[in-house]
Protein backbone atom coordinates (compact mmCIF):
# COMPACT_ATOMS: atom_id res chain seq x y z
CA UNK A 1 0.00 0.00 0.00
CA UNK A 2 1.37 3.39 -1.00
CA UNK A 3 1.41 6.29 1.44
CA UNK A 4 0.72 9.36 -0.71
CA UNK A 5 1.01 13.08 -0.07
CA UNK A 6 -0.58 15.24 -2.78
CA UNK A 7 0.37 18.84 -3.60
CA UNK A 8 -1.38 20.71 -6.40
CA UNK A 9 -2.22 24.15 -7.76
CA UNK A 10 -5.96 24.10 -7.97
CA UNK A 11 -7.09 24.03 -11.58
CA UNK A 12 -9.60 21.51 -12.94
CA UNK A 13 -7.03 18.82 -13.74
CA UNK A 14 -5.59 19.14 -10.22
CA UNK A 15 -8.99 18.87 -8.56
CA UNK A 16 -9.89 15.83 -10.66
CA UNK A 17 -6.57 14.32 -9.57
CA UNK A 18 -7.52 14.92 -5.95
CA UNK A 19 -10.91 13.28 -6.54
CA UNK A 20 -9.15 10.21 -7.91
CA UNK A 21 -6.89 10.02 -4.86
CA UNK A 22 -9.87 10.33 -2.53
CA UNK A 23 -11.48 7.31 -4.17
CA UNK A 24 -8.48 5.20 -5.17
CA UNK A 25 -8.23 1.79 -3.47
CA UNK A 26 -5.17 0.37 -1.76
CA UNK A 27 -3.50 3.65 -0.80
CA UNK A 28 -3.29 5.79 2.31
CA UNK A 29 -3.66 9.49 1.57
CA UNK A 30 -1.58 11.26 4.21
CA UNK A 31 -2.41 14.81 3.28
CA UNK A 32 -3.02 17.40 0.61
CA UNK A 33 -1.67 20.90 0.05
CA UNK A 34 -2.74 23.55 -2.44
CA UNK A 35 -0.47 26.26 -3.83
CA UNK A 36 -1.47 29.63 -5.36
CA UNK A 37 -0.45 28.95 -8.95
CA UNK A 38 -2.67 27.72 -11.80
CA UNK A 39 -5.74 28.23 -9.61
CA UNK A 40 -6.52 30.81 -6.94
CA UNK A 41 -5.63 29.50 -3.49
CA UNK A 42 -8.78 30.26 -1.45
CA UNK A 43 -11.35 28.54 -3.70
CA UNK A 44 -8.85 25.75 -4.29
CA UNK A 45 -8.59 24.97 -0.58
CA UNK A 46 -12.34 25.28 -0.12
CA UNK A 47 -13.10 23.00 -3.07
CA UNK A 48 -10.74 20.34 -1.71
CA UNK A 49 -12.38 20.50 1.71
CA UNK A 50 -15.83 20.08 0.14
CA UNK A 51 -14.65 17.21 -2.07
CA UNK A 52 -13.15 15.49 0.97
CA UNK A 53 -16.53 15.69 2.71
CA UNK A 54 -18.31 14.09 -0.24
CA UNK A 55 -15.86 11.65 -1.79
CA UNK A 56 -13.35 10.40 0.77
CA UNK A 57 -13.99 6.64 0.64
CA UNK A 58 -11.39 5.70 3.26
CA UNK A 59 -10.94 6.38 6.93
CA UNK A 60 -8.04 8.75 6.24
CA UNK A 61 -8.46 11.77 8.51
CA UNK A 62 -7.62 14.57 6.12
CA UNK A 63 -7.08 18.27 6.44
CA UNK A 64 -6.29 20.56 3.51
CA UNK A 65 -3.13 22.65 3.80
CA UNK A 66 -2.94 26.16 2.35
CA UNK A 67 0.43 27.10 0.88
CA UNK A 68 1.98 30.49 1.55
CA UNK A 69 4.57 30.05 -1.22
CA UNK A 70 4.82 32.84 -3.77
CA UNK A 71 5.47 32.87 -7.48
CA UNK A 72 8.59 33.93 -9.29
CA UNK A 73 6.35 34.13 -12.38
CA UNK A 74 2.58 33.96 -11.84
CA UNK A 75 0.15 32.11 -14.12
CA UNK A 76 -2.19 34.19 -16.31
CA UNK A 77 -5.27 35.42 -14.44
CA UNK A 78 -7.60 34.00 -17.10
CA UNK A 79 -6.29 30.47 -16.55
CA UNK A 80 -6.76 30.68 -12.81
CA UNK A 81 -10.43 31.70 -12.69
CA UNK A 82 -11.78 28.17 -13.28
CA UNK A 83 -11.11 27.33 -9.63
CA UNK A 84 -13.75 29.80 -8.52
CA UNK A 85 -16.31 28.28 -10.89
CA UNK A 86 -15.52 24.75 -9.72
CA UNK A 87 -15.87 25.77 -6.08
CA UNK A 88 -19.35 27.19 -6.81
CA UNK A 89 -20.71 23.95 -8.34
CA UNK A 90 -24.03 23.06 -6.66
CA UNK A 91 -22.91 19.49 -5.99
CA UNK A 92 -20.15 20.77 -3.72
CA UNK A 93 -22.35 23.29 -1.91
CA UNK A 94 -25.66 21.52 -1.43
CA UNK A 95 -25.28 20.84 2.28
CA UNK A 96 -24.28 24.42 3.06
CA UNK A 97 -21.30 23.79 5.33
CA UNK A 98 -17.85 22.16 5.28
CA UNK A 99 -16.74 19.57 7.82
CA UNK A 100 -13.18 18.94 6.63
CA UNK A 101 -10.81 21.40 8.29
CA UNK A 102 -7.99 23.49 6.90
CA UNK A 103 -4.63 22.31 8.21
CA UNK A 104 -3.07 24.46 10.91
CA UNK A 105 0.35 24.51 9.22
CA UNK A 106 1.16 26.01 5.80
CA UNK A 107 1.50 23.42 3.07
CA UNK A 108 5.29 23.04 3.07
CA UNK A 109 5.36 22.48 6.84
CA UNK A 110 2.34 20.19 6.65
CA UNK A 111 4.30 18.17 4.10
CA UNK A 112 7.30 18.00 6.45
CA UNK A 113 5.10 16.84 9.32
CA UNK A 114 3.27 14.16 7.34
CA UNK A 115 6.48 12.76 5.84
CA UNK A 116 8.22 12.64 9.21
CA UNK A 117 5.24 10.96 10.89
CA UNK A 118 4.86 8.26 8.24
CA UNK A 119 6.19 4.86 9.26
CA UNK A 120 6.51 3.88 5.60
CA UNK A 121 8.23 5.75 2.75
CA UNK A 122 6.02 8.43 1.21
CA UNK A 123 5.10 8.84 -2.44
CA UNK A 124 4.77 12.49 -3.44
CA UNK A 125 2.35 13.38 -6.22
CA UNK A 126 2.72 17.00 -7.32
CA UNK A 127 0.74 18.54 -10.17
CA UNK A 128 1.86 22.13 -9.71
CA UNK A 129 5.13 23.94 -9.00
CA UNK A 130 7.73 22.29 -6.75
CA UNK A 131 8.10 25.22 -4.38
CA UNK A 132 6.46 23.63 -1.35
CA UNK A 133 8.73 20.59 -1.66
CA UNK A 134 11.82 22.79 -2.08
CA UNK A 135 10.87 24.74 1.05
CA UNK A 136 10.14 21.50 2.91
CA UNK A 137 13.62 20.23 2.05
CA UNK A 138 15.17 23.50 3.22
CA UNK A 139 13.24 23.26 6.47
CA UNK A 140 14.21 19.65 7.19
CA UNK A 141 16.58 17.97 4.70
CA UNK A 142 16.18 14.66 6.52
CA UNK A 143 12.68 14.16 5.07
CA UNK A 144 14.39 13.19 1.82
CA UNK A 145 15.23 9.82 3.40
CA UNK A 146 11.53 9.00 3.81
CA UNK A 147 10.43 9.94 0.28
CA UNK A 148 10.12 6.93 -1.98
CA UNK A 149 9.37 8.73 -5.25
CA UNK A 150 8.21 12.08 -6.60
CA UNK A 151 5.68 11.99 -9.44
CA UNK A 152 5.64 15.48 -10.95
CA UNK A 153 3.70 17.10 -13.75
CA UNK A 154 6.02 19.73 -15.11
CA UNK A 155 8.66 20.67 -17.61
CA UNK A 156 9.42 19.58 -21.12
CA UNK A 157 12.51 17.88 -22.44
CA UNK A 158 11.74 18.23 -26.14
CA UNK A 159 12.12 22.00 -26.31
CA UNK A 160 8.50 23.13 -26.57
CA UNK A 161 6.59 25.02 -23.92
CA UNK A 162 3.27 26.67 -23.11
CA UNK A 163 4.51 30.01 -21.76
CA UNK A 164 3.81 32.90 -24.13
CA UNK A 165 4.79 36.16 -22.44
CA UNK A 166 7.32 38.87 -23.13
CA UNK A 167 9.98 37.80 -20.61
CA UNK A 168 10.24 34.17 -21.77
CA UNK A 169 11.44 32.49 -24.93
CA UNK A 170 8.49 30.06 -25.10
CA UNK A 171 10.40 26.87 -24.26
CA UNK A 172 9.04 26.63 -20.70
CA UNK A 173 6.17 24.70 -19.16
CA UNK A 174 4.23 26.82 -16.66
CA UNK A 175 4.69 24.70 -13.53
CA UNK A 176 8.44 24.96 -14.08
CA UNK A 177 8.37 28.65 -15.01
CA UNK A 178 6.40 29.54 -11.84
CA UNK A 179 9.54 28.86 -9.77
CA UNK A 180 12.63 27.57 -11.59
CA UNK A 181 14.75 27.85 -8.43
CA UNK A 182 12.53 25.33 -6.64
CA UNK A 183 13.17 22.80 -9.39
CA UNK A 184 16.90 23.21 -9.00
CA UNK A 185 16.58 22.67 -5.24
CA UNK A 186 14.63 19.45 -5.76
CA UNK A 187 16.96 18.32 -8.55
CA UNK A 188 19.88 18.83 -6.18
CA UNK A 189 18.34 16.25 -3.82
CA UNK A 190 18.52 12.48 -4.19
CA UNK A 191 14.77 12.00 -4.52
CA UNK A 192 13.76 9.72 -7.39
CA UNK A 193 11.66 11.70 -9.86
CA UNK A 194 9.20 10.63 -12.54
CA UNK A 195 8.16 13.51 -14.80
CA UNK A 196 5.10 13.96 -16.96
CA UNK A 197 6.16 16.74 -19.30
CA UNK A 198 4.23 18.49 -22.05
CA UNK A 199 5.36 15.79 -24.46
CA UNK A 200 4.03 12.92 -22.34
CA UNK A 201 0.27 12.90 -22.95
CA UNK A 202 -0.47 13.19 -26.66
CA UNK A 203 -2.73 10.13 -26.44
CA UNK A 204 -4.96 11.86 -23.88
CA UNK A 205 -6.53 15.01 -25.36
CA UNK A 206 -9.48 16.76 -23.78
CA UNK A 207 -11.97 16.54 -26.64
CA UNK A 208 -15.69 16.24 -27.36
CA UNK A 209 -15.57 12.44 -27.44
CA UNK A 210 -14.22 12.39 -23.90
CA UNK A 211 -16.75 14.95 -22.70
CA UNK A 212 -19.55 12.80 -24.11
CA UNK A 213 -18.12 9.74 -22.39
CA UNK A 214 -18.36 11.48 -19.02
CA UNK A 215 -21.84 12.79 -19.83
CA UNK A 216 -23.04 9.24 -20.53
CA UNK A 217 -21.86 8.16 -17.06
CA UNK A 218 -23.12 11.09 -15.00
CA UNK A 219 -25.23 8.72 -12.87
CA UNK A 220 -21.99 8.21 -10.96
CA UNK A 221 -21.53 11.31 -8.75
CA UNK A 222 -17.75 11.44 -9.10
CA UNK A 223 -17.92 11.20 -12.90
CA UNK A 224 -20.67 13.83 -12.92
CA UNK A 225 -18.34 16.16 -11.01
CA UNK A 226 -15.51 15.45 -13.47
CA UNK A 227 -17.75 16.19 -16.45
CA UNK A 228 -18.99 19.42 -14.90
CA UNK A 229 -15.45 20.47 -14.08
CA UNK A 230 -14.06 19.92 -17.54
CA UNK A 231 -17.07 21.66 -19.12
CA UNK A 232 -15.50 24.88 -17.82
CA UNK A 233 -12.44 24.41 -20.01
CA UNK A 234 -12.91 25.53 -23.60
CA UNK A 235 -9.99 24.95 -25.95
CA UNK A 236 -9.50 25.57 -29.64
CA UNK A 237 -8.07 22.91 -32.00
CA UNK A 238 -4.78 24.78 -32.33
CA UNK A 239 -4.36 24.79 -28.54
CA UNK A 240 -5.63 21.35 -27.65
CA UNK A 241 -5.34 20.46 -23.98
CA UNK A 242 -4.25 17.14 -22.55
CA UNK A 243 -4.80 15.40 -19.22
CA UNK A 244 -1.31 16.08 -17.90
CA UNK A 245 -2.12 16.21 -14.19
CA UNK A 246 -4.46 13.24 -14.24
CA UNK A 247 -1.89 11.12 -16.05
CA UNK A 248 0.64 12.01 -13.37
CA UNK A 249 -1.78 10.84 -10.70
CA UNK A 250 -2.88 7.67 -12.48
CA UNK A 251 0.74 6.74 -13.23
CA UNK A 252 1.55 7.01 -9.52
CA UNK A 253 -1.29 4.61 -8.77
CA UNK A 254 -0.81 2.28 -11.75
CA UNK A 255 2.73 2.45 -13.21
CA UNK A 256 1.78 0.01 -15.97
CA UNK A 257 -0.30 2.73 -17.64
CA UNK A 258 2.80 4.53 -18.95
CA UNK A 259 6.02 3.87 -20.81
CA UNK A 260 9.13 5.72 -19.70
CA UNK A 261 12.74 6.42 -20.51
CA UNK A 262 15.67 7.47 -18.38
CA UNK A 263 16.96 10.94 -19.16
CA UNK A 264 19.53 13.33 -17.75
CA UNK A 265 18.54 16.98 -17.60
CA UNK A 266 19.23 20.26 -15.90
CA UNK A 267 16.97 23.26 -15.41
CA UNK A 268 17.81 26.81 -16.45
CA UNK A 269 16.98 29.22 -13.64
CA UNK A 270 17.65 32.68 -15.12
CA UNK A 271 17.20 34.69 -18.29
CA UNK A 272 14.70 34.29 -21.11
CA UNK A 273 15.01 30.49 -20.90
CA UNK A 274 14.35 30.31 -17.16
CA UNK A 275 12.20 27.30 -16.33
CA UNK A 276 13.21 25.30 -19.40
CA UNK A 277 15.19 22.07 -19.38
CA UNK A 278 18.11 20.89 -21.44
CA UNK A 279 19.25 17.33 -21.82
CA UNK A 280 22.69 17.04 -20.31
CA UNK A 281 24.68 13.82 -19.79
CA UNK A 282 25.98 15.36 -16.56
CA UNK A 283 22.53 16.46 -15.46
CA UNK A 284 20.04 15.01 -13.02
CA UNK A 285 18.64 11.58 -13.87
CA UNK A 286 14.85 11.54 -14.17
CA UNK A 287 12.32 9.04 -15.40
CA UNK A 288 10.42 10.70 -18.24
CA UNK A 289 6.98 9.46 -19.27
CA UNK A 290 7.03 9.02 -23.04
CA UNK A 291 3.71 7.32 -23.78
CA UNK A 292 0.41 6.44 -22.17
CA UNK A 293 -1.80 3.41 -22.78
CA UNK A 294 -4.99 5.29 -23.60
CA UNK A 295 -7.43 2.43 -23.08
CA UNK A 296 -5.89 1.31 -19.82
CA UNK A 297 -5.69 4.90 -18.57
CA UNK A 298 -9.39 5.55 -19.07
CA UNK A 299 -10.36 2.11 -17.79
CA UNK A 300 -8.52 2.81 -14.53
CA UNK A 301 -9.93 6.32 -14.29
CA UNK A 302 -13.49 5.08 -14.77
CA UNK A 303 -12.97 2.21 -12.35
CA UNK A 304 -11.90 4.58 -9.58
CA UNK A 305 -14.61 7.15 -10.22
CA UNK A 306 -17.39 4.54 -10.31
CA UNK A 307 -16.63 3.52 -6.73
CA UNK A 308 -19.12 6.15 -5.52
Amino acid sequence: MKNIYFNHDGNIDDLVSYLLLLQAPDIKLLGVGAIDADGYIDPSVEACRKMTDLFNLRSDELTVARSNSRAVNQFPHEWRMATYSFNYLPMLNEKGHIDTKQAELPAHLDMVEKIKESKEPVTLVMTGPLTDLARALDTDPDIEKNIDMLYWMGGSLDGHGNVAIVNADGCQEWNAFWDPYAIKRVFDSNIKIQMVGLESTEELPLNDELRQHWASLRRYPAIDLVGQGYSMIVSIPSAELYLWDVLTTISALYPEVVETEQAHARVITDGLSAGSFVRDPNGREVTLVTKANKQLFFDKMDEILKRK
